[in-house]
Formats: C-alpha cells, structure tokens, sequence
C-alpha cells in the first residue's frame, strides 16, 4: 500500500486535488477501518518531494452533512496510511467584522458546541480511558507553515482566534451568533471537532486554515446568511485553494520531536 507523510482534509467544496492520472499521482486508495468507511476515496499525490493524501471531509457531491461526517474513520484511515501532519481546510462564518469574507483565518482555539457526535477513540468498548491534553487544540509548527505560506503569498491570513464549532447542519441563531461574538470568539463553523481533538488522540500534528464565507446572524440582518451564499464565495476561492494547499506542505516542518506526538 503506498503511504503518505501528510494529509489535506478539504472541507465544503473541496472535494478534489490530485486527479487521477495528473502529475504526480500515486495512488487512489479506498480505505476500510474499524469505524466504517471514510467519507470517500483518498488520493495520493507527491507534493515538492512529500507523499500527500488528499480525503474530502464531506464526500463527493457533499453527501455527508457536518453531523454526520465519518470522522473517527477519516482520522483512522489518514494515520494507517502513515501520515503524522494534517492540514484540516474549511468554510467558516465570521463572528467579527475584521473577519471579511474572503480572508483566511488561522484558528488557534477551538469551542466545542456540539451536542451528538462521538468524540473520541477510546469509549469504554476498548476497556481503555485517555484524556487528551487540548489546552492547545492546534499543532503550533502546523499553524506556522500556514501562515508563512500564506504570507509569502497574496493572500494572508489572520494568525489566531478561536472557532466556535456549532452541530449543524443549521446556521446560528441571532441569539446564538450574538453570544459567541460577545464571548470574543472570532469564527463559527460546523466541522472542525470531533476532527481536531481525534488527530491529537491519535498524535498527529494538525491544525485549520479556515476560509471565512460570510458574516454569521449577529452582524447581519434580514434571514442571515445562506448554504447557497456560503457555496459561492467557495467557489470563488477554489482554485486559490488548490494552489496554496499544495505549497503549505512544502512548508511543513519535520514533525520529529513534536509536542503533538506525545500529548
């Protein structure tokens, strides 16, 4: 089987990098886990020298809903194939104004608001019990890549802020955006836990370079913000992201000795 030193997660939109056939190509490979199959295949490519996966969060067509997203099976499958780096992308609402659509965000805190999904390896069905260390959710060497990528680039991104991941598959409520915003946080999103703390269970590096979309309730008005508004601005984007996905591996640093390998 080949393997991989790194992985792109490619959120709403996203659902291709390395085409079959395309220079560079290794490999499609359609994995089985212990948790059931992931979202869909996952694609091989080289990338500067670096074996990289590339797996859709949500599955061609996005056919799984943030709820329902096969997270435990992604995570596995990525870490089978040998990857230690993951380069989670994403949609994400802004919460503050400084936050305009069409920039990006480098997330260093996460907020967990969701109410049904499984977030963990080690349920009691293993006989085990880990609690992962999470004070820092995100890979600090990972986040750096991304920003100096980005920064070399014409478009930089936000170093920092905290992303509020909400259930879904609805939008906030104006309530509900307002007390996210007056808590400070700067970012709503729909699919960034369980994935976040599962790669730290699993002690991979990982971290979000998230897209922001739209203004979320608290700073609109009217009916809010749209899946069809959302899609568009993803759209606008995508073949920005594919360029700058691809060169944040190249700036990726060795994980050996990493604090997310032994947390």
């Amino acid at each position: 089987m080949v393997e991989a030193d790194v992985a792109i997660i490619g959120g709403s939109g996203l659902y291709s990098i390395f085409s079959p056939g395309a220079s560079g190509h290794l490999a499609t490979i359609t994995p089985s886990t212990p948790y059931g199959p992931t979202s869909g295949d996952i694609e091989i490519a080289e990338v500067g020298g670096v074996r990289t996966a590339f797996l859709s969060r949500h599955g061609p067509g996005h056919r799984f809903p943030a709820h329902k997203i096969p997270y435990r099976a992604n995570l596995h499958a990525l870490a089978e194939l040998g990857v230690k780096q993951i380069i989670g992308s994403c949609a994400a609402g802004s919460l503050q104004r400084e936050a305009v659509p069409g920039s990006l965000v480098v997330p260093d805190q996460l907020v967990d608001q969701t109410h049904t999904r499984v977030q963990t390896f080690h349920d009691d069905s293993d006989g085990t019990t880990v609690h992962a260390q999470f004070a820092e959710p995100y890979c600090a060497r990972v986040r750096e890549s991304l920003l100096v990528t980005c920064q070399t680039g014409d478009w930089a991104a936000e170093d920092g802020g905290a992303m509020v991941v909400i259930e879904g598959p609805r939008f906030s409520t104006r309530a509900e955006a307002g007390w996210y915003a007056s808590a400070g946080w700067t970012l709503v999103n729909m699919t960034g836990h369980p994935e976040a703390v599962l790669a730290r269970e699993l002690r991979l590096c990982y971290a979000t370079l998230a897209l922001v979309t739209d203004y979320a309730a608290n700073l609109t008005t009217g009916a809010g913000v749209s899946e069809a508004e959302v899609f568009r601005l993803v759209e606008r984007n995508l073949d920005r992201l594919r360029l700058l996905l691809p060169q944040a591996v190249e700036h990726l640093p060795d994980p050996a000795g990493c604090r997310c390998h032994g947390q």
